[in-house]
């Protein structure tokens, strides 16, 4: 009896011995497997980091090998214009400072792409333009230099609509020719943004960041299934960013979540002393990652701006869909309708104030690059126009060029009445009449389509399939620019066509912690993202 039950004990050590090592195996393997970056997070990119699992110069060389394979050949996205040829001893360093000291932030090691309108050391800044082809600057912009702070390796700079403004060409550069959208290479990727918005929806890069005026950040983020975020004019910095209108411009981040965009937020917005917009900004800088909220839409009263349906029965059922959803998660929706001037802001306020503004602080900015190189907007024209620049493959767009033309004639109206009614009245009218309508309806947000259209058809192809009766599909994105108001769009659904469309969530200034929460509590509950057909993971 004693030897059977030693030797059933000894049976039972056996199966329990066996049945262990697999699991124990497949849990040895699981940690030692080579760490797959595609479509992770910064805080999966950052464990993956702390346990060793991969290395910031595994990262990079990753990103590197994807912008090589899709970049410039396959479906040649054309995204970037400019690698950082000290990503990969930065990011050995960033490798040996962790070991030493540990990571500086939870964005230490992760690289990320820049707008080519933002200064970063040893790479030029020619916001589009071939005339400022040969411009380095002497310092990084503040919010890079923040994010570099943080531990953040640019890896690479990024296309966008030259001077970054569109005039009929979205993403298009005398630079860098056109970028594609990474869901449709029939479609742009909006502007100006578009290079940072394709480049992080394509996995070349964690994020991105853009800039701002009039739907720059909103409308690439909206068409290639991102997460983009417009601040509160002021709570991020522009001091060394290409000016396009000081008085409308903000910089903001290009994710593929909403906890993303706000883990990068965070680290980019600050008070920056050579920027007088962003005095109170350190007041307002939030840890906003850290307090979203899934259940925000549970306890939500928002309006829904019915001025911007109507242009395209998909956005529009998309839109429709997305609110029901909020309506079934306790949301209280209600419908509103902006005043007469406000539902279309761009001729009676944006447009002027660019005209007015361009100019002055675009040569302002010149000022501050090395001697020798381009100094006036005038110049900028002549480069633009000479026969070496009108017989390249990607000349200027001819109506950007009529754009400077403007600007250049218009400078003098910066001192005019009609200028200074725009802004000392028209702006702030605006203003109060946004918050009166929130105020008056007890509004937590204001909902509306990111943009009334899809992405649309790229300027140099005809897409049959395109349909869009707006007379201007970025009119919802002013309200937030005109006011400086914060605004986030959040995927809500794809079109026929292969492309996303996306909502806003819009509010009085630095609200973002609310909005992101509401944003966040949307897109946890939907999950509607997927992943680009023409740039899949290759690993």
């Amino acid at each position: 009896m004693g030897k059977k039950y030693v030797n059933l004990k000894a049976l039972l050590a056996i199966l329990l011995v066996v049945t262990i090592l697999p699991w124990n195996q497949a849990n040895a393997e699981a940690a030692t497997a080579p760490f797959d970056p595609f479509e992770k997070s910064i805080e999966e990119v950052a464990k993956a980091l702390d346990s060793k699992q991969t290395t910031s110069e595994e990262l990079v060389k990753y990103y590197l090998e994807r912008i090589e394979a899709y970049d410039k050949q396959g479906p040649a996205i054309n995204a970037i214009t400019a690698i950082n040829e000290k990503a990969l001893d930065t990011a050995k360093a960033l490798d040996a400072e962790r070991t030493s000291k540990g990571p500086r932030s939870v964005l230490h090691g992760i690289p990320f792409v820049v707008k080519d309108n933002f200064d970063v050391v040893g790479m030029p800044t020619t916001a589009g333009s071939v005339a400022l082809k040969n411009e380095y600057p002497l310092k990084n912009s503040y919010t890079v230099q923040q994010l570099i702070d943080a531990g953040a390796i640019v890896i690479a700079k990024t296309n966008m609509s030259e001077l970054a403004a569109s005039y009929g060409r979205l993403g298009y550069s005398s630079m860098g020719g056109l970028t594609l959208n990474p869901y449709n290479l029939n479609r742009d990727a909006s502007g100006s943004s578009s290079g940072s918005a394709a480049a992080v929806a394509a996995n070349f890069a964690v994020f991105g960041l853009g800039t701002d005026t009039s739907g720059s950040v909103r409308g690439p983020a909206n068409v290639t299934g991102l997460v983009g975020i417009r601040p509160t004019h002021g709570l991020t910095s522009r001091t060394g960013v290409v000016p396009s209108s000081l008085s409308l411009d903000v910089t903001g981040p290009l994710a593929r979540s909403v906890e993303d965009a706000s883990i990068v937020l965070a680290a980019m917005a600050g008070t920056d002393k050579e920027d007088a917009a962003t005095k109170d900004a350190s007041k307002h800088v939030k840890a906003y990652a850290k307090a979203l909220d899934a259940s925000a839409l549970k306890k939500a009263r928002v309006g829904v701006a019915v001025d911007f349906f109507g242009d395209n029965e998909e956005v529009d059922a998309i839109t429709k869909e997305a609110i029901a959803k909020m309506e079934s998660m306790g949301t209280e929706v209600i419908r509103v309708k902006f005043s007469d001037r406000t539902k279309y802001l761009w001729t009676p306020a944006l447009g002027p104030i660019g005209d007015a503004e361009f100019k002055s602080q675009f040569e302002k900015y010149l000022s501050t690059l090395p001697a020798g190189g381009v100094k006036t907007l005038e110049e900028v024209i002549k480069i633009s126009e000479s026969p070496e620049v009108l017989n390249s493959k990607t000349p200027v767009n001819p109506a950007r060029l009529d754009g400077l033309k403007t600007a250049l004639e218009k400078a003098e109206t910066l001192n005019s009445d009609e200028y200074k009614n725009i802004v000392n009245h028209v702006i702030p009218e605006t203003r109060k009449s946004v918050e009166k309508l929130m105020k008056d309806n007890d509004l937590d947000a204001i909902v509306f389509p990111t943009m009334s259209c899809p992405a649309s058809n790229r300027f140099d192809k005809e897409d049959p399939t395109y349909v869009c009766n707006a007379y201007d599909t970025y009119a919802a994105s002013y309200v937030a620019s005109a006011t400086g108001f914060p605004e986030v769009t959040v995927p809500a659904g794809m079109a026929e066509a292969g492309v996303p469309i996306g909502i806003s969530f819009m509010g009085p200034a630095y609200t973002e912690q609310k909005l992101l929460d509401l944003a966040y509590s949307f897109e946890q509950a939907t999950k509607v993202r997927t992943v680009p057909t023409h740039t899949p993971n290759f690993k």
